[in-house]
């Protein structure tokens, strides 16, 4: 791993993408931590982190200028509170492949006004139940949502089921779930391994090979890199113990969705 010092955001590779905006380079560093971006004195309007080992989106300083962030294939569970105050001019999130997983976690996005495209494909989370309209009600302003223009009908769908007694119900139950996870993620007994046996990894290798959709395959494959268990999931009796990408322009990429739909 490489820490993101102030020498690498100096030295960093810079570039016009074919947005035409100013983009540094800090792709592929195995960078652990967001830090020292101050040191790019607000220079730039994207960031493409891609390819790093960034686990929480935060640390940013005070970046007026930053339009768009880049954070494909990195392994964040986490995002940090009142990034709309260090980023106030933040219209693109792009978080494909992480491990982010319960709706509750994407509670800190909602509070950024200016935020108009957002993907979080290949994360556990875009399996939850209600996922899409949830995100669609909480971020109204949003335009597009992993790569797919949000539809006036998806608006008032969302709006049906949220703003409804029902829906209310439904919310507090994502934010009992979130305290749930909370107190399960503190329950750690040292020795015990995390993350699913060798026997459950091997039942889930299974059911992708047996899996009679693409969707169901693309999850299985999530919880399998994210070291998750897969809810519902019954191993054979021989296993059991004896005793268990993106685009790094990602408006273009969503116009080009939006004319294809048309």
């Amino acid at each position: 791993m490489v820490r993101l010092s102030v020498d690498l955001v100096e030295s960093a590779t810079e570039c016009i993408n074919p947005c035409k905006e100013r983009e540094l380079n800090l792709r592929g560093y195995k960078i652990p931590l967001i830090e020292n971006l101050g040191a790019s004195n607000d220079l730039y309007d994207t960031f493409e982190m891609s390819d790093n080992e960034i686990r929480k989106l935060d640390g940013f300083p005070y970046l007026k200028r930053l339009k768009c962030l880049i954070l494909n294939n990195n392994k964040i569970v986490k995002i940090g509170m009142n990034l709309e105050n260090a980023l106030p001019a933040l219209e693109d999130l792009i978080l494909t492949n992480n491990n982010i997983q319960e709706l509750a976690d994407l509670d800190p996005l909602f509070s950024i006004k200016t935020l108009q495209r957002l993907s979080l494909l290949r994360n556990p989370v875009v399996y939850k139940k209600h996922y899409r309209l949830y995100c669609i009600f909480k971020l109204p302003h949003l335009r597009f949502l992993d790569f797919k223009r949000i539809r006036e009908n998806e608006k008032e769908m969302a709006k049906k089921m949220f703003a409804t007694e029902e829906g209310k119900a439904l919310t507090e139950q994502v934010k009992q779930q979130k305290e749930t996870a909370s107190v399960a993620s503190k329950e750690f007994v040292p020795g015990q391994p995390l993350g699913p046996s060798p026997a459950e990894l091997q039942a889930i290798k299974e059911k992708i090979t047996k899996a009679t959709s693409l969707e169901e395959v693309e999850r299985l494959k999530v919880m399998l890199q994210s070291g998750q268990g897969v809810p519902g999931l019954t191993l054979l009796e021989s296993q059991k113990p004896q005793s268990e990408g993106q685009s790094t322009v990602p408006k273009r990429r969503f116009e080009q969705d939006e004319q294809m739909e048309s």
